[in-house]
């Protein structure tokens, strides 16, 4: 990766890498506390439009180089060592090289349908979701004059979360999935694989029926504050990262009756990671974490 290459990926997106949220934001611009220092308001801007961040607090702004120098106390070379090393969903791997998608440009959903394509079959079936199939679809786009397919996942305001083996997009509005099921209990999972890796042990937990929410990336959770206390139990399943231990904070800020679930899969990434590796263990696993 290089420094062009890094300043493309969203600004927004290397703070929540970070584990920062904003405190509010709109389609224009986002506010964080500084991720620099202590402070109580949120003086840290970021301009969506020009991908560009700027400290009030301290006068200083810049690109996704400049901030990074200064919050790793770093040089160029290990900053971009760094973003090397990191997942980030705008910067994706097409048959061994990176590439990044703007979908500013336009796109076109040609069709979705349940999923029949022996390549994404084999794809959830390495990641051992292939049983929840119905829960998702294959859908087939056009972007940049290319045609593309993939597992799709729909949000609440008709976006397409898609996943294949090479790339992490979303199409249309980015939002969470919620599901109803007129409970009073609530499950929350960070990404929609690892929903369908829940579905996989539900029985196994002998769980209640409960409301599901994905959020489908950990920026939307300033989206889901203000509904938590309408539950009386929540139980919290993110990725063992930086981001996910801010989030769980955040949570638990809103409803202290909140429970991170991560001693599931304290080993591993994320619950799809741990569905992956220890599914001959499943049963003994999940009777020895819910003791």
């Amino acid at each position: 990766m290089n420094c062009t290459q890094f300043n493309k990926i969203s600004v927004e997106e290397v703070l929540q890498s970070l584990g920062h949220f904003p405190t509010k934001q709109n389609e224009k611009e986002a506010w964080f506390i500084n991720p620099f220092s202590k402070e109580i308001d949120a003086s840290f801007k970021i301009n969506k439009n020009l991908n560009y961040w700027y400290l009030f607090s301290e006068g200083i702004g810049g690109n996704n180089i400049n901030f990074m120098k200064r919050y790793l106390n770093a040089s160029i070379s290990e900053v971009l060592n760094w973003a090397e090393n990191q997942n980030f969903s705008s910067f994706h791997q097409q048959s061994g090289n990176y590439k990044l998608f703007n979908l500013s440009k336009t796109y076109k959903i040609l069709e979705v349908k349940e999923i029949q394509h022996p390549a994404l079959l084999q794809y959830l079936k390495s990641r051992k979701v292939e049983n929840q199939k119905h829960l998702i679809q294959e859908i087939h786009y056009q972007m940049n004059d290319k045609k593309y397919f993939g597992i799709a996942f729909k949000n609440d305001s008709d976006g397409y979360e898609i996943r294949n083996a090479y790339s992490k997009i979303c199409l249309g509005k980015k939002d969470i999935t919620t599901i109803k099921n007129n409970s009073k209990s609530l499950l929350i999972f960070e990404g929609f694989f690892d929903f369908l890796s829940f579905k996989n042990i539900e029985k196994s937990l002998e769980n209640e029926v409960s409301d599901y929410m994905i959020l489908n990336s950990v920026s939307m959770i300033y989206k889901i504050k203000n509904s938590l206390k309408n539950y009386e139990k929540i139980d919290l399943y993110f990725d063992n990262d930086a981001a996910g231990n801010r989030a769980v904070e955040i949570i638990k800020n809103e409803n202290n009756e909140a429970e991170d679930c991560r001693v599931l899969y304290s080993d591993f990434k994320d619950l799809n990671d741990w569905l992956i590796h220890k599914n001959p263990l499943i049963e003994r696993e999940i009777k020895y974490s819910r003791r």
